[in-house]
């Protein structure tokens, strides 16, 4: 069975994968220290981007934790979450695609363009079988079982993930984009990445693949 020690070795995992993704954001940060040729606008991108990370795994994780149902259908949920997150897996695989419409976003929103990103991609939708893991209602006894507090308890988890896994990726992200502006330079930038379109795509079939036999009776 998946210990507490390494779903929460998970959602730091996550949050620096996250953050090294150049799709989450920190090119981004760079392009701004170099256009406003300052380091602070660098430090403020990626201010932004943690804002938009954090309050996107907020809005996929909170509903969760204010769900009775997790009383009773725990594991049928954790089941269904990652059965969703490998299906987006797939759908990405297999399509491709792009919404056209994270282009449109102006630079100066970067909060904006950080949250709709990590929706879209589906970057909280991956916390989802990691903090259903971490809830583990079956394992509380009945005197814990209770609504009100259980969802007090499940509210301050997701602050937790969610505090956690964002400083992880802004720390990864930040570092990484530090480093290019103050030493690697663009060249680094120019290099030829690997695919990472298929690399995410598959991360998210892996963690919904472990959220779902995690599920499973065993």
């Amino acid at each position: 069975m998946t210990t507490t020690a390494g779903l929460w070795l998970a959602v730091v995992l996550s949050g620096l994968y996250h953050g090294l993704n150049p799709g989450m954001g920190w090119p981004l940060a760079v392009s701004s220290a170099l256009m406003e040729q300052r380091p602070r606008a660098l430090y403020g991108a990626l201010g932004a981007l943690a804002i938009g990370h954090f309050l996107a795994m907020l809005v996929i994780l909170l509903p969760f934790s204010l769900m009775t149902l997790l009383l009773d259908y725990e594991r049928q949920l954790r089941l269904g979450a990652g059965i969703i997150v490998v299906a987006l897996g797939l759908w990405l695989l297999i399509t491709r695609k792009h919404p056209r419409f994270l282009s449109r976003i102006p630079p100066t929103q970067l909060a904006l363009w950080s949250f709709l990103v990590a929706l879209v991609h589906g970057a909280a939708l991956m916390l989802v079988p990691i903090y259903l893991g971490l809830c583990r209602i079956e394992e509380l006894d009945a005197g814990h079982r209770a609504a009100a507090d259980l969802m007090g308890r499940n509210m301050l988890l997701t602050l937790g993930v969610a505090v956690v896994h964002t400083a992880a990726m802004i720390i990864a992200g930040g570092g990484l984009a530090v480093a290019v502006y103050r030493w690697l330079g663009l060249q680094f930038l120019s290099r030829t990445w690997f695919d990472l379109e298929t690399i995410w795509a598959l991360s998210l079939i892996l963690v919904g693949g472990i959220g779902i036999y995690t599920a499973l009776p065993i």
